[in-house]
C-alpha cells in the first residue's frame, strides 16, 4: 500500500465514518432527518470520537493500529476546529485515520468490528 500521511488517512476515515454512522442510525428505525442528524452529531463530533478513543488504545487497537493513530493524531493541520479544542481534534483525526487505513488496506472485518465497538462505547455513555 502506498504510504499515505496521517491527514489523507483521516479524509476517508471521516467519509467511511459518517456513512457508517448514518447506516447504523438507519438501522436502529431512525428515519426522520432532523432526528438522524441530532443523533449523527453524537458519534461524529470530535469529543464522541475523543471519548471513544480512550477506550480503543486500552482495549482494542493493536500495535500497527496505534502506530496509524498516532501518525493521523500528531499530524499538523492548518485547519481550525470550531467545536473542539486543537488537541481533542488531533485525537479524533487519529481515529479517523484508523478508521481510514483499514478502509484503505481492504480490513473490513477489523473495520466492522471497530465500527461497533465505536457504536457500543458512545451508546453507553
Amino acid at each position: 500500500m502506498i504510504q499515505y500521511n496521517g491527514l489523507t488517512l483521516a479524509y476517508i476515515g471521516d467519509a467511511y465514518f459518517e456513512l457508517a454512522v448514518r447506516q447504523h442510525l438507519l438501522e436502529k428505525n431512525i428515519t426522520k432527518v432532523n432526528d438522524l442528524h441530532n443523533n449523527a452529531v453524537g458519534f461524529t463530533n470530535a469529543n464522541a470520537q475523543a471519548e471513544a478513543v480512550t477506550y480503543l488504545l486500552n482495549h482494542f487497537f493493536d500495535e500497527e493500529e496505534i502506530s496509524v493513530y498516532k501518525r493521523g493524531r500528531n499530524q499538523s493541520s492548518t485547519h481550525k476546529p470550531k467545536n473542539a479544542d486543537i488537541q481533542t481534534y488531533n485525537i479524533a483525526t487519529g481515529l479517523e485515520s484508523v478508521i481510514g487505513f483499514l478502509y484503505l488496506e481492504k480490513r473490513l472485518e477489523r473495520l466492522e468490528d471497530l465500527l461497533k465497538t465505536i457504536f457500543k462505547v458512545l451508546e453507553e455513555k
